[in-house]
């Protein structure tokens, strides 16, 4: 499991916290071949997930938690990072190690929320 960072982030902020809904942009590749299986970009749709509750597999609830919105990373996940022995068919063979370039673009940190959950602007 690795995690390279291309630039600093937004430098005042701290890491993306355990618990928040973050949005970023990806595109995902099989290491071995380079195959692109799923990008975001290609889509023109962001994607947004709760980070660290299990909703996407654990190279990105570790890696992105290293992150700060702003900041791009290459995430490489081995397969017990990943899908692990059974893959994701028939996109993601079998213990597929994955590369995924990873862009914070922002997450709810609570900052701009009333009590109330409404938004504050």
């Amino acid at each position: 499991f690795e995690v390279i960072k291309h630039n600093e982030g937004n430098p005042d902020e701290e890491c993306v916290p355990y618990g928040v809904m973050v949005t970023v942009h990806y595109e995902g590749t099989l290491y071995d071949t380079g195959e692109i299986f799923d990008s975001s970009r290609k889509r023109g749709q962001p994607f947004q997930f709760m980070l660290g509750v299990g909703q996407v597999i654990r190279g990105w609830d570790e890696g992105v938690q290293q992150l700060k919105r702003g900041q791009k990373a290459t995430i490489v996940c081995p397969p017990d990072y990943g899908y692990g022995a059974r893959g994701a068919p028939p996109v993601i063979p079998p213990n597929a190690t994955l590369k995924f370039e990873v862009e914070v673009i922002d997450y709810d940190d609570g900052q701009r929320r009333g009590a109330c959950g409404c938004n504050i602007m």
